[in-house]
């Protein structure tokens, strides 16, 4: 089968970060699936990887987390789906990735894709609706549904592929005060699209942004990327008692100033459940089944906002090079071989 992989850490801009490779179609393990890829999308975690993480000698790693396509084989075990479903889903960090023809997955962290979606647009969703879902009601606790709240929250980077969909859901599902932030005329305009209330420039002291829209301190914060530059902006902006959950990777984060206020500081990584088979693995399967049926409904939307093309060496570059840059707004997709 087809695949785009690379053998060692490169920038970028050389033609060897990422080449065309041939490898075998994997085995299926007993509750796998074996998906014909139709599309993919490109995350931040794609560009870190392939810029630090050095294959094995003379190994390629394939790469690649959202997918959508069609189930074309199953395991003995498998339950959930049958060859011929559409799904979508975000992978598993352990295993090789979607940026090829074929891709073996557990049907537990597989959903069944949004039928009102194509291919490309439903590849945009997997990996940031589970990262803002989970970071929303399990690492925050908010209530499902429940619009009583009068409470806040602040969304650092809202118009990046987490904060849209962040956006949405906390907008969408909960009574929070959505309060994004960006620093350009048209990021501004996405974070207002996706449903922030207000939106406030990260650029400049957060803590003084939200004194100027009238919420000097809130609830809760989201850190989606450079939480450690606004640390203490964030010590100041949360209420006692309230709760920051981060999803980036600072090189060290001082939780100490966090205490006199008795702040909850939780991490988010939404591939805890498959790397550790944790007992609710299928909990994934089930928030995707649910971001599907929101999305068919019209309550939630598909973040997509560029097909890069064929999935391609020369094609996935491009796409790597523009989430690498920090100036993407929504997802960036590559569909069809």
């Amino acid at each position: 089968m087809k695949a785009i992989g690379y053998y060692r850490p490169l920038p970028i801009d050389d033609a060897q970060a990422l080449v065309d490779i041939d490898m075998p179609i994997p085995e299926l393990g007993p509750r796998d699936l074996l998906v014909k890829i139709e599309a993919i999308s490109v995350n931040p975690v794609d560009v870190k990887l392939r810029g630090g993480a050095t294959p094995p000698e003379g190994a390629a790693r394939i790469l690649g987390y959202d997918a959508a396509g069609i189930v074309h084989a199953v395991g003995p075990e498998v339950t959930l789906f049958k060859k011929g479903d559409p799904v979508f889903y975000a992978g598993a960090i352990d295993r090789p990735g979607t940026n090829a023809e074929y891709h073996a997955v557990d049907e537990r962290i597989v959903g069944p894709k949004p039928a009102s979606l194509s291919f490309a647009e439903a590849a945009a969703l997997p990996l940031t609706s589970l990262t803002a879902w989970e970071l929303l009601f399990d690492r925050l606790h908010l209530p499902y549904g429940q619009k009583a709240s009068d409470d806040a929250i602040l969304i650092i980077n809202g118009a990046g592929g987490v904060g849209s969909l962040l956006t949405q859901i906390a907008r969408r599902l909960t009574g929070l005060t959505v309060i994004a932030t960006a620093s350009r005329p048209e990021t501004t305009a996405w974070c207002r699209e996706m449903g922030a209330h207000h939106v406030i420039d990260h650029h400049k002291p957060l803590d003084e942004g939200l004194k100027e829209i009238g919420i000097p301190q809130l609830r809760y914060v989201a850190g989606l990327t450079a939480t450690d530059r606004h640390r203490m902006a964030i010590v100041e902006a949360l209420a006692p008692q309230g709760a920051l959950a981060l999803i980036d990777d600072p090189e060290s984060f001082d939780v100490a100033p966090f205490k006199r206020k008795s702040l909850a500081v939780h991490w988010e990584l939404m591939f805890t459940r498959s790397l550790f088979g944790t007992p609710d693995m299928v909990e994934q399967h089930r928030i995707l089944g649910k971001v599907s049926a929101l999305v068919d409904s019209g309550i939630l939307r598909t973040t997509f906002r560029e097909d890069y093309g064929p999935i391609s060496a020369a094609n996935l570059r491009r796409a790597h090079a523009t989430v690498e840059s920090g100036r993407s707004i929504g997802k960036l997709v590559l569909s069809g071989f």
